[in-house]
């Protein structure tokens, strides 16, 4: 639906959620110009979309290159999807995902970029071999909650969901992982039920703590049902898109990658099956709905006897007020609380829109 299309540009007005991508696409027509013969240095990530340690790399490997923009004149941070362009994988003697290589801009001979994949080590390399320091912008406070024995026994089983990631300071998949926690806490810090944690296995007030959750390698996840201090282990792949799911999926939660609410959010399925059932007789639902929204502790439920009633009074009440809101959240500057309860709003209004009245949302 034209709606599932609006919403990332939406997000796309909160710079602190998203930003656009900074790393330069390489592909057989612009690589010789850009690596080999311009005479700038160049990081060139070797890369395949379905690698699992690519999509990893992939946040900090922005964030490298967001990093760089202020010298782009003077050296390159850019990738290449080799699975789809396997003739500069060859050429390059790449034989695994990710590959970096770093190229001085004068000849096809490049060095293979051996050390560590977290930031801190891509920009200290970069800086070595160009001379240029790397700008890093000035971020927002962590969103991420640092746990230790008192504080875990203090938040865990209680009336929120915790995701915990048990780390060691000098683990360099831990090192990997930080800027994915970092963006799966701010997109859940609208959401006051769950819990983005960490450990510091390794520290004095965290050992113990370690040492009783039974974590022996690093980094360990584990996830807490609010109630609970019953773990249940983390095995998925570790991509901000696969934590949110498995949020989702375990919390009942219906956050979007990047922040704020995917197509679900504010819904509510035994009402939407009402509004379904009186197929724009709203009036004849409007009781079942009332003595259905009365028994549920949810504060949306009462928005949708607000629209059973106006959409009852008048027939094209849920197409305009779509179309108010859609106007709203287009304008963007909204505060992240306000935008949740626009796009919920806007979620409920959808299951009142004519089946199949395209011309109607293709308008928005």
């Amino acid at each position: 639906m034209l709606f599932n299309h609006l919403l990332p540009a939406a997000f796309a007005l909160l710079p602190a959620l998203v930003s656009a991508e900074n790393v330069l696409e390489l592909t057989p027509s612009n690589f010789d110009d850009v690596v080999l013969k311009s005479g700038k240095p160049a990081l060139v990530e070797f890369f395949a979309p379905w690698c699992g340690h690519c999509k990893n790399l992939a946040p900090i490997y922005e964030e490298l290159a967001t990093n760089y923009l202020h010298a782009k004149d003077k050296v390159t941070i850019a990738k290449v999807d080799a699975d789809n362009h396997k003739s500069l994988g060859k050429k390059f003697g790449v034989q695994g995902f990710p590959t970096l290589k770093w190229f001085d801009g004068k000849s096809d001979t490049p060095k293979e970029y051996d050390s560590g994949r977290d930031l801190e080590s891509l920009q200290k390399f970069v800086q070595e071999k160009s001379g240029v320091k790397a700008k890093v912008k000035a971020k927002l406070p962590s969103q991420v909650v640092i746990l230790d024995d008192k504080s875990f026994k203090e938040t865990v089983g209680k009336d929120q969901d915790v995701l915990v990631a048990f780390t060691a300071p000098w683990c360099g998949h831990c090192k990997n992982l930080k800027p994915t926690w970092e963006q799966l806490a701010n997109t859940f810090t609208n959401e006051p039920s769950v819990v983005i944690a960490q450990v510091d296995a390794e520290a004095e007030n965290s050992k113990a703590l370690a040492k009783e959750q039974g974590v022996s390698s690093y980094p360990t996840i584990k996830y807490f049902k609010k109630g609970s201090s019953e773990a249940l282990p983390y095995e998925g792949a570790r991509a901000e898109a696969d934590f949110v799911e498995f949020l989702n999926t375990n919390a009942g939660t219906h956050r979007a990658v990047g922040g704020g609410l995917n197509a679900v959010g504010g819904t509510i399925e035994v009402l939407d099956t009402i509004v379904s059932k009186s197929k724009g007789a709203y009036a004849s639902g409007l009781e079942e709905a009332k003595k259905a929204a009365a028994s549920l502790q949810d504060k949306y439920a009462q928005y949708y006897v607000k629209v059973f009633e106006k959409s009852s009074a008048n027939e094209g009440y849920a197409q305009k007020e779509y179309k108010r809101l859609q106007g709203l959240i287009g304008k963007g500057n909204l505060a992240a609380e306000k935008l949740d309860d626009l796009v919920s709003r806007s979620n409920i209004l959808q299951k009142f829109l004519p089946t199949g009245d395209e011309d109607e949302k293709s308008e928005l």
